[in-house]
Parts: structure tokens; C-alpha cells; sequence
């Protein structure tokens, strides 16, 4: 039953000596389980039509919820501002949260701090411990800004951060110097892409609210992503906007301190968007904003305070999102869109063309954002395929009624259900009465595709990894799904998944394999 040095097995096959079985069923008897006869009964019906019906009909219970909570999505948008800390004002707990679930996203540690409020707080308030958190942060990790948000704790007992911030501030805590940009995001309500917009607000009032705005006055574009968790599609902005010759500031780009280089020093603070950029930014011509149903607050402060237009632009996935946002920015600049992007849309589109015989037809589940599930239903489009059933659990109602003007637009659409305020527990029943060839979605899915096997081959519906977070893969975060480059990426990931299920299918020596063929 023990390891050893030289062999490290893992739990697979490791638990399936007898040594372990034998203490399984010792637990098992001990916990009275129900016998192995009664668990596939359950199970069995958790598959139907009419678990369905019972499942939809819940109201006050959420069962592994498709989206994160506001807190996380602020620590996200400070990180990609230079030199920031993320500061959360609530419990250990909380931050611990945030910190491993971007490590392990991202394989890279992530620097972010709380000031560890506990019961005393909950009763008396969390000022003192903002006081000290502010002062110790400022002195162990010498950021040149504290971006703070809030958590649950922090938001029933009615903390006032400005009243904090400017006290602590006042009173000694905390250099007057360094700015605090700070939002209020409880956890109850709203989701990662609300706390992400909540924090930009924080930013943009914190760097802009004294400025005054002379929009053009800078020939630069700003560009806005929202909360975007691949950071090649960082990289593919700034490439696009080198080869338009358009000056552009991405504002918040995690890209360089979520991907640090392993070359023997530790960088906590790697690239960003600069305080003078930001301050900068209602000086530009406009400010696009890239995932505009996640950016209502945002998009205020753009119309409002900068006096910018907010250009309307989609997500620019598959070739139409990219098209409209080249061609807007080509509008706003004046510049023309070069050869070598024409040349990057040829071939994507000669890649279409190549794999459509593979893709059209096929019916896709796909689950995630708002923004990231529109953009990817619309290249599903596209391709010919069909996504039959999309869920999107922070998506509201204007949101839904958009998507199914997109769907009943193409023949591909007909028959497709748009599913909102659902979570995964409602897309695994649709798995099973549904049963598309895929599911397109984060890591959560793989738990959805063990199930949809456990009842049959033939039933089984299997998982694309495309979306956040991307803990069971690696490397996945460095990829693009922007662009004409991610459109490619994304078309390479589908179709391969097509063709190695198809061989899959056709494997079977003697008896499927006269189609195992090297012509795909």
C-alpha cells in the first residue's frame, strides 16, 4: 500500500490494490452507502426527461455554479495595472480562494493580499484591519498602487472603503502619495465579469475623475477586454494595432505578470498598464470596449466621464467579430488595414473551406460568459455547425434575446435553446436529453463528460476545453482566440476534436476499422 521513491504511482492505479479496496468497502460499510445496485438506479433517472423537468423547476438552490464570484474578477483587473498590488478587505479565506484559482489557471504564483478579517471585524467593522493592512502591504511589497476590493464580510456589515481609505490615509496608515483605487463587490451577487467591471470603474475614477477629457487630443485607440484569462489575445491586440500602425493602450493587461519568465529572479510586479496611460486615456479618440455585455460600468465611464462614443464592437472571435473591430478602428484612425491582416483572413478563411466537410452539422453544447459565449456561438456559425444548447449563467435577459436574433438569422440556429441564470447541473441534464457530438466549456465539463459515458459509449458527449478556468490542461492560457489567429486556433482545436472522435469510433480491430483511414 505504500509509495516509493523510484515508482510514485497515481491514485490510478495505486487505488485499485487490494489493500485499498479492502479499506473502500470497509468505509462504505461503515457509512451504510447504498449498495452499488441502488446508486446506478439514481443515477439512471438523474439521466431522463423527467429529472429534467424537476431540475429546471429549482429556484432557491444553485448546484456548481458556471461563473465565479466579484472579488476574483477585481483582483484579475488590478493585476493589470503596473505595478499593483490586489488588496482584498475581508477574511484569509477569501484571498486564498482568488490566489489558487489563478494558480492554478495559470501555473504562476499571483500576488495579491487581505487584511485577514475575523469574527471581532464582523461585529466591530473592518476599519482597524484596513488600517494595518494598508500600512504593512505598503511596507513589505512597496507597491506603487493598492487596488481594494471587498468580500462578502466586508459588504453585510456596510464598510464604507472611501471613508477608510481617506482616513487611513489621513491618519498616517498609508503614504498620501499612493493611489487606492478601490469597488465594492460582494460575493452574493453579480459574477467574476461584474467584479472585473466594478474595478475598472474604480481605476478610471481614481486616475481620470480630475481630468479633463479632449478626446482626440492623443491619436490612440483605447481597447478594454474585460475579464480575459488568455493571454494571447493581449499579445494579438497589441500585434494587430503594431501592423495597422494605430498607437493603442490596452487598459489592464495582465499579460506579462501572469507570464513571467523563468530566468532565476522573481518579478511581482511585470509590465501593465501605466498610471500615465491611464490618466491619459480620455485623451484618446475612443475606447473600445471588446466585451461590451460584461462592461456596463465601464461603458459609462467611457460616454460619461471621458466624452468618448464607446464605439459599438463585438468580441472579435471568428472572422466576422475581427472584421468589425479592424474595420471600426480602421474608421476612428483613418488608417487602412494592412496587407499582412488581409493576407492572416485569407487563410483562415482557406482553413474554413478545408475543414467544413468535418464540421457541418455537428451539434455543439457550449457553456461559459456572455461576451465569450456570443463570440464563440457566432464562429460556430460560421463553420456550418450547430449549437444546439447554450447556457450562460451570468447572462441576463437583453443578453438572451440578442443571442436568439443571432441564431434565428441562420440556418444553423433553428433549433438552438438558450439557457440563462442555469447552472451546470442544469447543462448536465441537457447533456443527457439533448446529447449534442460536443460540449464546448472550462474544466468543469470533464465532470459532465464522466457522467454522460457512465451511461453508455453511445451516450457519451465529449469536452473542448475552451473558456476559464483551465485547470486539468496546460498551457492553454498562452493561446489566442482573438483575432484571425485565435479564429485559426480555435477551427484547429474543433476540428481535431471532430476527427479524433471519429477515429476513436473506427478503432475497434476487425470490426469498425475499415474507416480508420489516413484521409481526414
Amino acid at each position: 500500500m505504500s509509495q516509493t521513491a523510484e515508482k510514485i504511482q497515481n491514485c490510478h492505479p495505486l487505488f485499485e490494490q487490494d489493500a485499498y479496496q479492502t479499506l473502500f468497502a470497509g468505509k462504505r460499510a461503515l457509512e451504510e452507502a447504498h449498495s452499488p445496485e441502488r446508486v446506478q438506479e439514481v443515477f439512471q433517472w438523474t439521466t431522463t426527461p423527467e429529472y429534467e423537468a424537476l431540475n429546471f423547476k429549482r429556484e432557491a438552490l444553485t448546484i456548481d455554479p458556471a461563473k465565479a464570484c466579484q472579488p476574483l474578477g477585481a483582483v484579475l483587473c488590478s493585476l493589470g495595472f503596473a505595478n499593483t498590488l490586489p488588496y482584498v478587505h475581508g477574511s484569509q479565506g477569501c484571498v486564498a480562494y482568488f490566489r489558487t484559482y489563478f494558480n492554478r489557471h495559470f501555473k504562476e504564483p499571483v500576488a495579491c493580499v487581505s487584511d485577514s478579517m475575523t469574527e471581532d471585524a464582523a461585529v466591530f467593522g473592518g476599519n482597524n484591519n484596513l488600517n494595518t493592512g494598508l500600512q504593512n502591504a505598503s511596507a513589505l511589497y512597496k507597491p506603487e498602487i493598492i487596488a481594494v476590493s471587498t468580500t462578502c464580510m466586508a459588504e453585510v456589515i456596510g464598510d464604507d472603503l472611501q471613508a477608510f481609505i481617506a482616513n487611513a490615509k489621513k491618519d498616517g496608515f498609508l503614504d498620501a502619495a499612493i493611489p487606492v483605487p478601490y469597488a465594492h463587490t460582494p460575493s452574493f451577487i453579480g459574477s467574476h465579469i461584474t467584479g472585473w467591471d466594478n474595478m475598472f470603474e474604480g481605476f478610471a475614477r481614481t486616475f481620470t475623475a480630475d481630468h479633463e477629457a479632449q478626446p482626440g487630443k492623443l491619436s490612440r485607440i483605447n481597447l478594454v477586454t474585460g475579464f480575459e484569462t488568455y493571454l494571447g489575445n493581449f499579445r494579438v491586440l497589441k500585434r494587430m494595432m503594431e501592423q495597422m500602425e494605430v498607437p493603442a493602450s490596452v487598459l489592464s493587461d495582465p499579460s506579462e505578470v501572469l507570464d513571467t519568465p523563468a530566468n532565476g529572479h522573481y518579478q511581482m510586479y511585470a509590465g501593465g498598464t501605466t498610471q500615465q496611460e491611464m490618466r491619459e486615456a480620455p485623451d484618446a479618440i475612443d475606447t473600445l470596449l471588446l466585451q461590451p455585455w460584461q462592461l456596463v460600468k465601464s461603458k459609462k465611464v467611457v460616454q460619461e466621464m471621458w466624452n468618448q462614443p464607446a464605439t459599438e464592437v463585438s468580441v472579435p472571435v471568428g472572422l466576422a467579430g475581427t472584421d468589425e473591430l479592424l474595420m471600426a478602428i480602421s474608421q476612428l484612425t483613418g488608417k487602412a488595414i494592412p496587407d499582412s491582416l488581409a493576407l492572416e483572413r485569407g487563410r483562415l478563411v482557406d482553413m474554413m473551406l478545408d475543414s467544413h466537410t468535418w464540421l457541418h452539422g455537428k451539434k455543439f453544447g457550449l457553456f461559459g460568459d456572455p461576451d465569450f459565449v456570443m463570440g464563440l456561438t457566432r464562429f460556430l456559425l460560421e463553420l456550418g455547425c450547430e449549437p444546439t444548447v447554450i447556457l450562460c449563467h451570468n447572462g441576463n435577459k437583453r443578453w438572451q434575446k440578442a443571442m436568439k436574433k443571432m441564431l434565428d438569422a441562420s440556418p444553423y440556429g433553428q433549433e438552438s435553446e438558450v439557457f440563462i441564470n442555469c447552472d451546470l447541473w442544469h447543462f448536465r441534464s441537457l447533456m443527457f436529453t439533448r446529447q449534442p457530438d460536443f460540449m464546448i466549456g472550462n474544466s468543469y465539463g470533464k465532470f459532465i463528460q464522466r457522467d454522460t459515458l457512465a451511461k453508455g459509449e453511445q451516450f457519451e458527449v465529449p469536452l473542448i476545453r475552451l473558456g476559464f478556468p483551465l485547470f486539468d490542461r496546460h498551457h492553454l492560457h498562452r493561446q489566442t482566440t482573438w483575432g484571425y489567429e485565435g479564429a485559426m486556433s480555435i477551427l484547429t482545436t474543433l476540428v481535431n476534436a471532430v476527427l479524433e472522435k471519429v477515429d476513436k469510433e473506427t478503432i475497434k480491430l476487425g470490426k469498425t476499422d475499415y474507416s480508420f483511414d489516413l484521409i481526414r
